[in-house]
Parts: structure tokens; C-alpha cells; sequence
């Protein structure tokens, strides 16, 4: 039985969840075949339903459905012990978990409100009035009172950025020499800018930018190989 993600869509199938992304990393990392069902927003919990799941990434791996990105991520390294870790070792798991926590509560909150208004260009007609209503609803003002902040975003954005940039100036991932689940989860989120904006989170001359040059690269440029969106 095929290997199932349920990955989130937009308009002319564009992939840009950064959750998804750190998943379709994960497998590649594991050299695990699968392939994708694209979900668009308003379609995504009758679709993943049989996992017990309301968000995408889920996964269908024979009889077996998990939700959840992180819980994807041990699922495989559980399930297939003797592909290549995703972790290394229980201190790269708990390295891996922070930079999981620094993804999604530092990176994605200033990456969304950069580039909420961009998503919503990119959507199908279908999930628009769902998508204003809860971004809205999360953000706490209105697309249009968004968009004027951009820079704003951006700069908190590069600020936190700090400790990753120190790091990936001295060492070609921040897993060290070669990439891990920890590099995944930090990429994902500008993974997520790259295919749905053409806002400039990174200055071109940023240690960043050329990390996420790397991670493009990855498996014979899967990550690269899904179109940016150009400025």
C-alpha cells in the first residue's frame, strides 16, 4: 500500500504549509517513498478524518494514521529504526524539539503576519472566506491592517534570527556537518515564505539565506524543485 501525506494546497496546486514541508523533509531524509494528497483548506478534516486528525501533515503509512508533524517525525524514526535518524541521538531528539518550539512560536508568528495577505492571493476561491475569517481571528486585526507592517515583521523576524545565523556561519547545518530534523523544522518555515510570497525574508547576503540555499539543494533539489514565488 502507498506511503500517504496529506499535504495542504493552494491555487495551481501551490505546496506552502511549513509543517508539511518538515514532514516531506523527514521522509526524504528516511529515503522513504510516498506520495502526496493535496488538501485544500476547507477539505483538510473530512480528509484526514481517519486518522483521528483535523490538520494537515497526516500521515497514512499502511494501516497506520498520525497527525502532527512532530508526531510524524518519531513515528519514523520508530517505525524505521534503520533508515538514517532523523535525530542521531536522544540529545539531538531534544536538540530537535527546541528548534521545533523556536519554529513555530518565534519564526511563524513574524513570517505570518509578512505574509498572510500573500497566502490569501494564492488560495483557491473556495477557502478564501474561511481563510480571512480565522487568520484574522488569530492575528487579531484585519489582512489590510497587516499588510502596511510587513517591514515591521520582517525585522523581529531577522532579529530572532540571530542565534541561527551565528550558527550556520560557523558550521554548514545546525545539525554540524550534515542535516537532521532540527535543520528541517527551522527551513520549513521559510520553505513556507518562499512558495507563497515574494516578501524578502532574508537579506541575500544573510548566512541564512545561503543554509536555505543548502537545504534547497537537499535530495536532489526536492525543496527547490517547488516554484518560489518571484519578486
Amino acid at each position: 500500500m502507498a506511503r500517504i501525506l496529506y499535504d495542504l494546497a493552494g491555487a495551481e496546486d501551490r505546496r506552502f504549509s511549513p509543517h508539511c514541508w518538515k514532514t516531506k523533509m523527514a521522509l526524504k531524509h528516511k529515503g522513504l517513498a510516498f506520495e502526496t494528497e493535496p488538501c485544500i483548506f476547507t477539505e483538510v478534516k473530512e480528509k484526514v478524518a481517519f486518522a483521528g486528525a483535523e490538520r494537515v501533515p497526516t500521515l497514512k503509512d499502511g494501516a497506520t494514521g498520525v497527525g502532527d508533524s512532530w508526531a510524524i517525525a518519531e513515528y519514523l524514526e520508530e517505525a524505521y529504526p534503520d533508515a538514517p535518524s532523523l535525530f542521531g541521538s536522544a540529545e539531538g531528539r531534544a536538540f530537535a524539539r527546541f528548534a521545533n518550539e523556536f519554529a513555530d512560536t518565534v519564526m511563524l508568528p513574524q513570517i505570518a503576519g509578512a505574509i498572510v495577505y500573500d497566502i490569501y492571493d494564492r488560495i483557491v476561491d473556495a477557502d478564501r472566506s474561511y481563510f480571512r475569517a480565522s487568520r484574522e481571528k488569530m492575528m487579531g486585526r484585519s489582512l489590510d491592517e497587516l499588510r502596511p507592517e510587513r517591514e515591521a515583521f520582517v525585522s523581529r523576524l531577522r532579529s530572532a534570527l540571530f542565534p541561527v545565523r551565528r550558527t550556520v556561519r560557523r558550521q554548514p547545518f545546525l545539525a554540524g556537518e550534515a542535516p537532521h530534523y532540527a535543520d528541517y523544522c527551522i527551513f520549513g518555515m521559510l520553505q513556507w515564505a518562499r512558495c507563497s510570497s515574494d516578501c524578502a525574508l532574508l537579506a541575500d547576503d544573510d548566512p541564512v539565506a545561503e543554509w536555505r540555499d543548502r537545504m534547497l539543494g537537499l535530495f536532489g533539489g526536492y525543496a527547490g524543485s517547488e516554484p518560489a514565488v518571484a519578486a
